[in-house]
């Protein structure tokens, strides 16, 4: 039964990573700051979470390894930039096509080979985050949307790499990840400085919305596939603006509770199937 347990708890440590994720449209919103600036101390906080959880790093600068880092920092970043110059909705949607360049990333480098299932679910997400963020799509911020394209691009990147590294530890890869996209915002960082409930919401986002969730997706990537990983994240931008509805009181309309419903659905469908066929050669024998 290990292997079933172990994807299994694979699976809830992503989804957990997402949820944990999500929160960050609500604290962002609550910061004063350059977002550059924001996300290079949120990556002070979140490397130093992961330093301390390490205690020792050990560095290979292995190509996966490198690879993870560059991919993972230039994912944040631009990301970060996408949402200056595009709308959040667009952003989060480019992004989140992510999974269809891990099927064909991972196929090439990992020999993980994406299951039918996987693509039939890939175009039920996609369809359904299009519903979700169908009121605040626009076909203006050209350089935004192709900077979220890009991000979805590197965020496949570096889920492969830390994929890549399953025997090992990707936490190494996240450390340098963070101290990149610091090193980055190092000149936006003397641009003003937060209040004090805007310190406050930079070491939650530091603490809890990327360092705890780093070691959650080490824990996953080992044991789920690229795709199903990218997968599983998915519930990151369907739960952000719940967060936000409950504290700051932003109600979703219909087509994005519709949307919401057909995602959550098609992912968890995607999971128990997952476990199901995990099950099968420990009831056979």
């Amino acid at each position: 039964m290990e292997a079933p347990r172990a994807q299994g708890s694979a699976i809830l440590a992503v989804a957990a990573c997402a949820l944990l994720w999500s929160t960050g449209g609500l604290f962002v919103k609550l910061i004063a700051w350059n977002p550059l600036a924001i996300a290079g101390m949120r990556s002070l906080i979140g490397g130093l979470v992961i330093l301390v959880f390490l205690r020792r790093p050990h560095f290979t600068w292995s190509f996966a390894q490198i690879a993870g880092a560059v991919c993972y920092a230039a994912c944040m970043i631009s990301f970060v930039t996408a949402n200056k110059l595009t709308t959040a909705a667009n952003a989060i949607l480019l992004q989140y096509t992510a999974p269809l360049y891990a099927a064909v990333l991972g196929w090439i480098f990992l020999k993980e080979k994406a299951h039918a299932l996987d693509w039939v679910t890939m175009a039920v997400v996609i369809g359904g985050m299009v519903l979700f963020f169908m009121d605040s799509l626009t076909l203006g911020g050209m350089e935004g949307n192709l900077l979220a394209i890009a991000s979805g691009v590197f965020f496949a990147g570096a889920i492969v790499s830390f994929r890549a590294q399953k025997d090992g530890s990707s936490l190494e890869s996240m450390l340098l990840s963070h101290g990149l996209t610091l090193v980055v915002s190092i000149p936006f960082l003397l641009q003003g400085t937060p209040t004090l409930a805007g310190w406050g919401a930079l070491g939650f986002l530091g603490i809890f919305q990327i360092g705890l969730p780093s070691l959650l997706l080490n824990y996953g990537v080992k044991h789920v596939t690229a795709v199903q990983s990218l997968l599983t994240a998915v519930l990151e931008p369907l739960f952000n603006p719940l967060w936000v509805f409950l504290v700051l009181g932003e109600r979703p309309g219909p087509r994005a509770l519709a949307g919401g419903a057909i995602i959550l659905a098609a992912v968890t469908a995607r999971s128990l199937v997952s476990l199901r066929s995990a099950l099968r050669p420990v009831a056979a024998g």
